[in-house]
């Protein structure tokens, strides 16, 4: 498996998904409860599969990502080529997690304890590792609202 298995409740959201991705192997409703039944090693390995296709799919879809703790904001641009960052540094005790502490960022993006870093960063050679890599460490997949508003304020 190369990202990770599906939720109960995404496979739950995903249900006429995967009713379509079982008859693409020509298994069917009889089939599946007796898979799962008698060879739930083999169901298994098809969950798994079906998941790791909705992750591909997901992933390739993918333009920004958002990290966001209490003291640093990574924002991502997940360019065809690669991926450019805008990251925001609080040298202070900031908590931007907080609606109070965000509110205290939107008023105070030029003062000396808000720094600005970018940086550009290129893909391994497989893209969509990398991108799930970094959900898995807590990024969230996002419209890109936050990168491109920042993009504009500092280029």
């Amino acid at each position: 498996m190369k990202y990770a298995r599906l939720t109960k409740e995404q496979f739950e959201e995903l249900h006429q998904e995967f009713i379509n991705f079982l008859a693409t192997q020509s298994v069917t409703a009889e089939e599946w409860t007796n898979l799962k039944t008698n060879k739930p090693e083999l169901a298994e390995t098809e969950l798994d599969v079906f998941s790791d296709l909705i992750w591909e799919g997901v992933l390739n879809k993918a333009e920004y990502l958002e990290h966001i703790s209490p003291q640093h904001m990574y924002l991502f641009h997940l360019k065809e080529d690669k991926m450019q960052a805008i990251v925001i540094n609080l040298k202070n005790d900031i908590d931007i997690t907080t609606k109070e502490g965000y509110a205290w960022l939107r008023e105070n993006l030029m003062d000396e304890n808000v720094e600005f870093l970018q940086a550009d960063k290129d893909y391994t050679d497989d893209k969509n590792l990398d991108k799930f890599k970094m959900i898995e460490q807590g990024a969230v997949i996002t419209k890109g609202d936050l990168f491109n508003y920042f993009d504009k304020l500092i280029n």
